[in-house]
């Protein structure tokens, strides 16, 4: 397991929300953050069909082009009764040619579950897989999980994605609905976090 030694990190996402939570884990370990988007760079074309491998061409492509070591988070939801759908494909069901719309693609899973008349509770899972990748080509790997349930009507505005559905399991709350103070210790992004820092930052 290789170190992380330097005092810079780009982070390889152009989601904001994804920012915010990434840059607050950081914040204890004096890494100056930077994200794909204020190097200019685009963002690669994820051509894989697993977390871990789209997560490598994102941590790859920005560690390349840089020169620093970039962190890259690929997640999603699975749903049990649609197979684990929309999985590495989240992001592609909320995409418009306006942009991203994810209170119809939270709809369209809904829609889903009903047409199929799955039964109650409809459990669920965000997924995180987390790369820190070096200029060299090394890189880590590290998968965080938390299970809940899809719930409908979506219930707060408070978070992004899928959050307004997802209710973990033990809490009352969806995601959506939670302070950023009571839901960053409770994500699927804060499970692998903590492995990333206990092998690399520790």
């Amino acid at each position: 397991m290789r170190r992380f030694s330097g005092d810079r990190l780009i982070i390889a996402s152009h989601n904001s929300g994804k920012l915010r939570e990434i840059a607050a884990l950081l914040a204890p370990y004096g890494v100056t953050v930077s994200s794909a988007a204020e190097h200019g760079l685009e963002e690669p074309e994820e051509t894989e069909d697993t977390f871990a491998a789209n997560a490598r061409i994102k941590a790859h492509f920005a560690a390349k082009a840089t020169g620093l070591p970039a962190l890259s988070d690929d997640s999603g939801i699975t749903v049990a009764a649609l197979d684990g759908a929309p999985g590495v494909y989240t992001a592609d069901w909320a995409e418009t040619p306006k942009g991203r719309d994810f209170t119809m693609a939270m709809t369209r899973v809904w829609d889903l579950l009903e047409a199929k008349a799955a039964p109650l509770p409809r459990r669920a899972a965000f997924h995180c897989t987390l790369c820190l990748a070096w200029p060299d080509g090394h890189d880590e790997i590290f998968e965080g999980v938390v299970e809940g349930q899809y719930v409908w009507p979506m219930r707060g505005t408070r978070g992004f994605g899928f959050d307004p559905v997802f209710q973990p399991d033990g809490e009352s709350e969806t995601f959506g609905e939670m302070t950023p103070e009571r839901k960053l210790p409770l994500t699927h992004r804060t499970r692998a976090f903590e492995q990333l820092v206990a092998a690399c930052f520790d």
